[in-house]
């Protein structure tokens, strides 16, 4: 049994998969202040649903009583993580790793509280020292200390090397830098915790150890599950692409429907992990049964927008969901699309992103699977002479407008 808060919270909401030394991790976590951060590599314009478990570490510690620090990767993103890749990431240019990291650095403020107070989470990018190393004294200092065989061990490269894929001399050096932030982080910030998922566990493990060897305090580390869907699929992943965090890239609609639809099965499990909502209110939703365990899946829905987009937004998205499902209305988030009408229905199932194909959309229009305002369509060639409601089975809808 843990004695710190922070410990006990992530044991009893599932969020702990590997500890370095739990004893000594629980008696730093007992003292206030405990310093921890996480690495995000600035890839993308946002990060998506998967960053989330590791996000809430960030959360969960700052309202322990610790100091998150939100390491951004404008350094490490130029030469890419090798983990869980078949191939070499696409290098970004300085001015795509700019936007990225503006765009991204957003999404940390709906969950955590930045300022200068000692609890007060911290947002740094490691081009501050990466950008600055020379080679020589680099290797000299801190090269020597690396076990290339520890490195040809780790997953990120021996699966690479098994399956004859090539791995770059930039990509093998990827965990030389991700150890030595750990370190720089330790100096500068009294940094003790490296957290992250669990595919990051040989990384964490190199800084540790870099530590170690340089002189650096004792450093320790967090990982939490690789989420998956009780179906077996990468927590995240939908057959429309990639739940983005960002609203530019989701509306918050969508990002509400993600939550909502969940499996049955998923939905305590995510409410511990995604939400604030206190674990005795968790039981008691995970409780509902039949036809009653779509409010606990609307709480879900609710929480983890609220967190993510804000508490109108989820608002806003829960009353779209009444209007469309239960009053049979186009609610006011729901995708719209202008077209000239009247249009081929199938031109409008595309256009809409309700099929992705003129060919999809003709064999869903087949298997009666769509209905505009609410009554089936069984043909083809049917034509949407007005501005109406699309859907495509239950869960999805799209209205369109005439243009």
């Amino acid at each position: 049994m843990f004695r710190s808060a922070f410990l006990r919270t992530l044991e009893a909401r599932g969020h702990i998969h590997q500890l370095t030394d739990g004893e000594a991790l629980d008696a730093a976590a007992a003292q206030a202040g405990l310093v921890a951060y996480v690495g995000y590599d600035c890839t993308a314009p946002s990060l998506h649903v998967g960053n989330l478990a590791t996000i809430m570490l960030l959360r969960r510690l700052q309202q322990a009583g610790g100091r998150p620090i939100v390491l951004l990767g404008g350094g490490t993103t130029k030469v890419g993580d090798p983990s869980g890749r078949d191939e070499a990431r696409r290098l970004l240019t300085d001015a795509e790793i700019a936007a990225n990291k503006a765009s991204i650095r957003r999404i940390f403020e709906r969950f955590l509280r930045f300022g200068d107070g000692p609890g007060d989470a911290l947002l740094v990018d490691n081009a501050e020292w990466l950008d600055r190393l020379e080679l020589i004294p680099f290797l000299r200092d801190y090269g020597r200390h690396v076990s290339v065989n520890r490195m040809l061990a780790q997953d990120s490269v021996r699966l690479r090397l098994e399956r004859e894929q090539p791995l770059s001399f930039i990509e093998f050096n990827y965990m030389v830098l991700q150890a030595y932030d750990f370190v720089e982080l330790a100096r500068r910030y009294g940094c003790r915790l490296q957290m992250g998922g669990s595919d990051q566990w040989g990384n964490i493990v190199q800084g540790i150890e870099l530590g170690r060897r340089v002189g650096a305090p004792e450093l320790l580390g967090l990982t939490t599950p690789l989420i998956t869907t009780a179906a077996g699929t990468k927590m995240g992943k939908t057959a429309s692409g990639a739940v983005w965090l960002n609203p530019e890239q989701l509306p918050d609609w969508d990002y509400w429907q993600f939550w909502r639809n969940v499996d049955d099965r998923d939905t305590g499990r995510f409410l511990r992990l995604f939400t604030d909502l206190p674990l005795e209110e968790i039981a008691r939703l995970e409780r509902l049964e039949g036809a009653e365990a779509n409010a606990a899946k609307i709480e879900l829905a609710n929480a983890a927008t609220a967190l993510c987009r804000g508490a109108e937004a989820a608002r806003a998205a829960e009353a779209t969901a009444r209007a469309t499902f239960e009053a049979g209305v186009a609610g006011d988030l729901l995708p719209s699309v202008r077209l000239p009408l009247p249009a081929p229905l199938v031109d409008a199932l595309v256009a809409s992103g309700l099929a992705a194909s003129k060919g999809e959309a003709r064999r869903k229009i087949g298997e009666g699977a769509v209905r505009i305002d609410g009554a089936a369509v069984t043909d083809p060639a049917a034509t949407l002479a007005a501005p109406a409601r699309l859907s495509l089975g239950r869960k999805r809808h799209a209205r369109i407008e005439a243009a």
